[in-house]
């Protein structure tokens, strides 16, 4: 039901954390698509997902703008609040590299926290950081991010802190390494990014002693895989972080050349939430109820 908000709290800011930990003891992959409004949140939810994740991609993307840390922390809370609000979930929040040093790192967890998110992605490259399957980044030297995650750890009353590491790319000992340093600083998972085999995704998950997040994301250097082999592998968290938004954005862009070409939307309803799908989706009715002085829609 989308009126849950109402309610106060569906589900308070530290039981959503404590879900997203007992998804990770579960030690079972668990598939967190990405989810960068309200409708794409409760869409995934209905859908039957557990959790979901803000990707910084994506919100820049919806924003018309790169992925090149160009989002501000009031771009991603005010979008981690539509999304918590939208779906209930635990919620996953690309932070890209935390919006600047200790203090800003400590000020986005508390934002966060507000927000309802159940964890923190932070990730170790130099700013303005890039995609994390783009050649040429640089990352920041390890000790400058251990006093990220700790600044984090300290500031967090029960948000979760996922570490990512950007190294592998250049270097995989190095995010080997690097990850270790990033749990014993206070990392509760660890995000090594584009991992580009079966081999790595391996060997990270035998080197590395925490959970796993793995990003199975499209055109990118890591090769499609499937849950059921991340699983296998060991991996606890799955994130497809901008698959939906993709077909959606194509879709969109389908339907805008075929009015500008054919005068009409023709074909293209077809391939349209009806709007009874879109009221049932959101609740419309639900809201109605809640003030008998409203008449009931009937849809002709």
């Amino acid at each position: 039901m989308s009126t849950d908000w109402l309610d106060g709290a569906a589900q308070g800011r530290a039981d959503r954390a404590a879900v997203l930990r007992q998804l990770i003891a579960r030690k079972q992959s668990v598939a967190v698509p990405g989810a960068a409004d309200g409708m794409s949140a409760q869409l995934a939810r209905d859908a039957g997902f557990e959790a979901l994740y803000l990707s910084g991609a994506a919100v820049s993307a919806s924003m018309a703008l790169p992925d090149l840390g160009m989002l501000t922390l009031e771009d991603v809370t005010r979008k981690a609040r539509e999304v918590v609000r939208a779906s209930g979930l635990p919620l996953i929040v690309d932070a890209d590299t935390g919006f600047g040093e200790v203090l800003n790192i400590m000020r986005a967890v508390r934002e966060l926290e507000e927000a309802g998110a159940a964890c923190i992605q932070i990730e170790d490259q130099v700013f303005p950081k890039k995609c994390g399957h783009l050649n040429d980044k640089s990352v920041v030297p390890v000790e400058d991010m251990c006093r990220k995650i700790a600044a984090a750890r300290q500031a967090s009353s029960g948000l979760l802190i996922c570490a990512r590491t950007d190294a592998g790319t250049a270097d995989f000992d190095d995010a080997i390494r690097r990850a270790n340093r990033y749990v014993a600083a206070g990392a509760d998972v660890i995000f090594v990014e584009a991992l580009h085999s079966i081999e790595a995704m391996r060997r990270a998950r035998a080197e590395i002693a925490a959970p796993l997040l793995a990003n199975m994301t499209e055109f990118g250097r890591t090769p499609q895989t499937s849950l059921q082999t991340f699983n296998e592998l060991g991996y606890e968290l799955v994130i497809y972080p901008v698959s939906a938004a993709r077909a959606a954005w194509r879709a969109s862009k389908s339907v805008y050349e075929a009015i500008k070409r054919d005068g009409e939307v023709g074909a293209s309803i077809d391939t349209m939430m009806t709007r009874a799908e879109l009221y049932q989706t959101i609740g419309y009715y639900d809201y109605e109820a809640l003030d008998a002085k409203i008449v009931k829609t009937v849809l002709e």
